[in-house]
């Protein structure tokens, strides 16, 4: 009957799937989760302070502050410090925002459909103990924008998106840092 060749299959199988799954583990045991620069998750505390808006774009240090805190939070790596005094206290300035045109109507070559937008920072970090700035680069984020009717509420749409990008930038390039 077939049910019995089927039985008997089965150790074969067996025999098959054993080492399928130990080269497929094998590949696993290079990864591994946490920081990337030996740390481990969370031995550090970072202060986030609000950032200097040299733009003409209001709010915009809010929400890179706000995206800034939540990015260092998902990623783990580093301790939110919400009081006391931190290891690290990053600052920074709000340095640049642009908006370039993108796409055009078809109909109306002045009239842009899509917009780039780009923001950069320039952002510190210092020990607390020491004053020793451990970080100081130019971080760009980036998003692109398509304009319905409103170009303004299109962009207040977007610019929490674009901090966001700015953000996981940044905290990507701090926690791979070794300090």
């Amino acid at each position: 009957m077939n049910l019995a060749s089927d039985f008997a299959a089965a150790p074969r199988r067996g025999v098959l799937l054993v080492p399928l799954f130990c080269l497929l583990l094998s590949g696993c045991a290079a990864y591994k989760l946490g920081p990337t620069n030996g740390m481990h998750a969370g031995a550090k505390s970072i202060a986030i302070k609000p950032f200097l808006n040299k733009t003409h774009e209001p709010r915009v240090s809010e929400y890179v502050a706000m995206s800034l805190r939540r990015e260092l939070q998902v990623d783990g790596s580093y301790r939110l410090a919400t009081s006391g005094s931190p290891d690290l206290v990053v600052t920074g300035e709000i340095v640049n925002f642009r908006r370039s045109s993108l796409a055009y109507s078809p109909t109306d070559i002045l009239t842009p459909e899509e917009y780039t937008l780009t923001m950069t920072a320039h952002i510190i970090a210092r020990e607390s103990a020491t004053g020793r700035t451990t970080f100081d680069r130019q971080v760009y984020g980036q998003t692109y924008l398509r304009v319905g009717n409103d170009l303004a509420s299109a962009e207040r749409e977007a610019i929490p998106i674009l901090a966001d990008d700015l953000a996981r930038n940044a905290i990507n390039q701090l926690t791979d840092g070794s300090w």
